[in-house]
């Protein structure tokens, strides 16, 4: 029987400010490697016979990043599917499974997976799944229960019952506990039927659906209808907004697996961790010093000890604190006490109660055609330093309240200015006046590399009239 991984690639990694954005959230990182945990999860299950191509579900606004990520890997999809709003996991599932249904059949079987999770024994991991896929049969549901190492109050816990017969290492579940106090999460510890829930399922997409229709049937019907309606647009499927915006939000824990009588736990001891802080990522790192400290970039120690430093981009120098996270990127800088990281979540809150930018995106913006970063602002101008990757274009289009000044560094652009078009070299320029229709484009096999000078009494992103785009954005 073959596998059918489905990633879940959505969310907007608010624990993990300020690295973390809304436009570029943890999944879509390399926190712990030189490669995304998008790219890190999939590549897990990548390369086994018995493993199809991945089902990757993530935000609209997400995926061209998700798309270039599997392009660097080497990876093909079997689809991309695009949710047009968050609506947590058990209807993304839910879209998975019919999909999966429609193009393989109800007893596809799924390894569904969130795309921001560590797993060190990877060897582990797969006995885990393979003992899972025999254990689940026609009905069942399996999920991966996380051998516990410390009393942890942050995660949900899953309680074992009986053993599901002629499979070993894997048990009925008796019952999904809610995050505890520490005094119960100490006892669950010295108590071998307890586990950590992972979040991590594997069953037949008929048997999720026949679960889904029976306890939910409104969202069962809102992603069937979902995936009915769905379209394709470039090389993503875009699920029906109307038909998946009327779908309740709700985790498959609460949503199917806490009442469903098919549920089976399979306890896993896999150097698992889902990265959901500061501390918890300083905590699958290797110490760089003798002091136990976590450093990333350039920084400099002094009677540090317990800490994790990562500098983005500039010098950071951290003197007499212990147990401490300091996280520096270009437009933000984050000193939290290690016992206090899970209250980053309140700065998002205040930025954007605020309607600041911070937690919204980098100063480096990436876009399908390559990117582009702010460099300075002030009254009525701005400048930005572009990069347009070979051989793609921006849209077709003009704005109404601002002009622009194109300055190439490096490369070659060609460049449309209302009925003209001409290719530009380095050190040449160009000005598109208020109003006239213009398009970027990098002919060549090498990136392109601009500044670009703005002024004029309005300079955001939404003057923007699209004219023609290869992309199909709105």
């Amino acid at each position: 029987m073959k596998i059918h991984p489905v990633i879940l690639s959505g969310g907007s990694g608010t624990r993990l400010w300020p690295l973390s954005r809304a436009a570029l959230p943890k999944q879509l990182l390399p926190l712990v490697s030189g490669q995304t945990m998008l790219q890190e999860t999939v590549l897990r299950m990548a390369g086994r016979a018995d493993v199809e191509a991945p089902l990757i579900v993530c935000g609209e606004d997400h995926r061209f990043l998700v798309a270039e990520q599997m392009r660097q890997i080497d990876v093909t999809p079997a689809a991309i599917m695009l949710e047009p709003q968050g609506r947590n996991t058990a209807p993304a599932i839910g879209v998975a499974a019919y999909r999966l249904a429609n193009t393989v059949g109800r007893d596809a079987l799924m390894l569904v997976l969130p795309a921001d999770h560590v797993i060190r024994d990877v060897d582990a991991f797969h006995d885990g799944v393979m003992r899972a896929a025999q254990a689940v049969g026609e009905p069942g549901l399996a999920t991966f229960g996380i051998v516990p190492s410390s009393p942890e109050t942050g995660y949900g816990y899953i309680r074992r019952g009986m053993a599901v017969k002629g499979v070993a290492g894997c048990y009925a579940v008796e019952q999904f506990v809610e995050k505890p106090d520490l005094e119960k999460a100490q006892q669950f510890l010295k108590n071998d039927r307890y586990s950590w829930n992972s979040g991590m399922f594997l069953f037949r997409a008929g048997a999720y659906l026949n679960e889904l229709e029976r306890l939910q049937p409104k969202m069962a019907e809102c992603c069937r209808n979902a995936v009915r309606d769905a379209y394709s647009d470039l090389s993503f499927c875009r699920l029906d907004e109307a038909a998946y915006a009327a779908c309740p939000s709700e985790s498959i824990d609460f949503a199917v697996m806490e009442h469903t009588q098919q549920a089976i736990v399979v306890p896993v001891g896999i150097g698992w961790n889902d990265v959901g802080s500061w501390s918890a990522l300083s905590d699958v790192q290797e110490d760089d010093d003798l002091d136990r400290n976590v450093l990333h970039g350039d920084v400099y120690t002094d009677q540090v000890s317990d800490s994790f430093i990562r500098a983005e981009n500039r010098f950071v120098a951290v003197i007499g604190l212990d147990n401490v996270v300091v996280v520096e990127t270009k437009d933000a800088v984050l000193i939290a006490d290690k016992k206090d990281v899970q209250r980053v979540k309140q700065v998002v809150d205040y930025l954007k109660n605020e309607k600041r930018s911070e937690h919204l995106t980098h100063p480096k913006v990436y876009r399908p055609w390559g990117a582009y970063e702010s460099i300075d602002a002030g009254d009525r101008f701005q400048v930005k330093r572009i990069t347009v990757d070979p051989g793609e274009k921006l849209s077709l289009q003009m704005h109404h309240h601002r002009a622009e000044h194109w300055v190439v560094v490096t490369g070659t652009a060609r460049v449309t200015c209302g009925e003209k078009v001409q290719l530009l070299t380095e050190n040449e320029s160009i000005y598109i006046p208020i109003g006239t229709t213009h398009r970027l484009e990098n002919p060549g096999k090498m990136p392109l590399h601009l500044i670009e000078v703005q002024s004029g009494a309005y300079l955001g992103e939404d003057d923007i009239v699209r004219i023609e785009d290869v992309y199909q954005r709105a």
